[in-house]
């Protein structure tokens, strides 16, 4: 088995990813730009593969207006060369149309090395949702 990192590494890999996703709700992308790694990749649902928060904006911005999260639980776990960061908890949407949905459930996992998001995987209801 190998050895486990102590656990303000995970505490601040859970710290560091809070503080992304603030800044990401923010729109403040100078912010959140930082704390990616090169090449890490951003996956959505019903979405390709992305690499940029450019990329990110470009497509949530045919999809809504603003998305906020509330969080019920931030899970961290540390693996030999990395550590995994999940959140869940509820999302609040602001739609295209000017109409608005609340409760849609969310899981973001993420995998950090050295600190760095490397990878951020989405699941969420908003499919379920009608608009």
């Amino acid at each position: 088995m190998a050895n486990a990192a102590p656990a303000n590494v995970t505490d601040n890999d859970s710290q560091r990813v809070r503080a992304f996703l603030n800044a990401l709700e923010m729109r403040n992308l100078a912010e959140a730009e930082p704390f990616l790694a090169p090449g890490a990749v951003m996956r959505f649902p019903d979405a390709p593969p992305m690499y940029r928060l450019s990329e990110l904006v470009e497509w949530a911005k045919t999809r809504y207006r603003h998305v906020r999260k509330t969080f019920h639980a931030i899970d961290s776990v540390s693996k030999e060369n990395h550590t995994i960061v999940f959140c869940h908890g509820e999302l609040s949407v602001e739609w295209l149309n000017g109409t608005t949905s609340t409760g849609v459930r969310f899981i973001d996992r993420f995998e950090l090395i050295d600190g760095l998001i490397t990878r951020q995987d989405v699941w969420n209801d908003l499919a379920l949702i009608s608009r």
